[in-house]
């Protein structure tokens, strides 16, 4: 690759919708600066949350501090907010997603107004902050701490998954009630912060609204099986905007139509990533590193190419008992279901969810090898990585790596490192398929 090549962040993608998210992503902050003119209320909010509908039903406009910093890192504009935040006295160990948004959020207190350069004008200063405990502790606690930068009530709710071990049949009512009880909780508060009762016919149309849109993602994901594939990784990582970004919209919803439409199109007429597609590869897990995603085709040009991932996923449709008529219990409902879908299977196997489907992506995809991505400063998707590489190990033999870095911060990150890694990883594949 030339020197101009190696520098860029962002990669190049292989399908048509794939690079048509960046107005998506442009169109997140401009209505939250809108919004902000009309008096219409924007809420910082968490992916995977399992409120996203609510939300929208409540017509409260979305203002996703993570993605924030993912468009930071991709732009090369991370630095100013890490070293901020640093400098306030957070940790290099903190989450780097939370110090560029407390690092934000502390630069726009002490100047007055939005940073100068701010990628997508910045965001604007919200009406409330949703946060949860869904995935890790920063979730919860990023929020509690930016109130040192500005004061707006802020509300955060469990969302909860038994662990493997228990029996599903005995503690299920348990966990949806109480889930329930979550959701009920937080439009109280949104009911409070905007003056109007939640209309619950809206809030199943949102609700419809994205059960169609993920289930078209599934169905997406599915045609990935086809040799060759048809759409790589990078460009799921820019594709996941529609579904966690404009859950219950029509624009979740015309965005996967039209993403369907053209990968069907690709494994109809064999239209591959690449011209001669000699590896199969799944991102085995850890957030992708949203400052370096050429590497993605760098891979590519050994004919490798990342058909899967195990991060972002669009959940496999779940099927939420016909007999449940309130929207706030299907939400519920279907959290519980989600997060218990490989319970089962793992107890009759490795015992570890996430190992089945990576098993299970193995399997239906035909893995030649398998890449993980460890971040230092997420300890959700990093820590036990090692070992469920190695849990893994005990059910395959395919070649696998974990590359080391952040998602954001790039002082984590070693192109030369990398490249070395790479280079011995794909003479494992070749070696292997000799």
């Amino acid at each position: 690759m030339g020197e101009q090549e190696q520098t860029k962040t962002t990669a190049v993608k292989g399908t048509d919708m794939a690079r048509k998210v960046r107005g998506l992503v442009k169109n997140i902050y401009q209505s939250a600066h809108e919004a902000k003119v009309t008096g219409q209320k924007v809420a910082y909010m968490m992916v995977t949350s399992q409120y996203d509908e609510i939300i929208r039903a409540m017509d409260i406009v979305p203002l996703p501090t993570e993605n924030y910093a993912g468009l930071c890192a991709a732009k090369r504009e991370m630095d100013r907010f890490l070293l901020k935040a640093e400098e306030d006295g957070y940790s290099q160990v903190l989450c780097s997603y939370t110090r560029i948004g407390l690092g934000f959020d502390s630069l726009r207190k002490e100047l007055g107004g939005i940073p100068e350069n701010s990628p997508d004008g910045g965001m604007p200063m919200p009406d409330m902050m949703l946060g949860s405990s869904a995935v890790c502790d920063p979730r919860f606690k990023w929020y509690q701490a930016t109130r040192r930068y500005l004061e707006v009530p802020t509300y955060s709710i469990d969302v909860v998954g038994p662990p493997v071990q228990d029996d599903l049949n005995d503690v299920r009512d348990y966990y949806i009630r109480y889930q329930a009880e979550q959701f009920r909780g937080l439009i109280a508060f949104l009911e409070k912060q905007t003056g109007k009762k939640m209309d619950m016919e809206r809030l199943w149309e949102t609700i419809r609204l994205s059960d169609k849109a993920w289930d078209l993602w599934y169905e997406i994901d599915r045609m990935r099986v086809a040799v060759p594939c048809p759409m790589p990784a990078q460009d799921h990582f820019s594709t996941m905007v529609a579904a966690y970004y404009f859950s219950g919209t029509p624009v979740a919803v015309d965005f996967y139509q039209g993403l369907y439409d053209e990968v069907k199109h690709k494994v109809e007429n064999k239209i591959g990533v690449v011209p001669d597609e000699k590896y199969r590869i799944l991102y085995g897990g850890g957030l992708p590193p949203w400052h370096t995603l050429w590497i993605f085709n760098y891979f590519e040009s050994f004919g490798a190419v990342f058909v899967i991932e195990n991060v972002y996923r669009g959940y496999d449709p779940v099927e939420v008992p016909a007999s449940v008529k309130d929207p706030v219990e299907f939400l519920a409902w279907r959290s519980f279901l989600r997060f218990t879908q490989r319970h089962e299977k793992a107890k009759a196997n490795s015992g570890n969810p996430s190992t089945e489907r990576l098993l299970d992506m193995i399997r239906d995809y035909k893995i030649d090898g398998v890449v993980f991505h460890a971040c230092r400063s997420c300890r959700a998707m990093t820590v036990g990585q090692v070992h469920s590489k190695n849990l893994l190990g005990q059910y395959t033999d395919i070649p696998m790596m974990q590359l080391v870095s952040d998602m954001v911060d790039l002082r984590d990150y070693s192109e030369a490192q990398w490249k070395a890694q790479i280079g011995a990883f794909i003479e494992a594949l070749a070696g292997r398929n000799a």
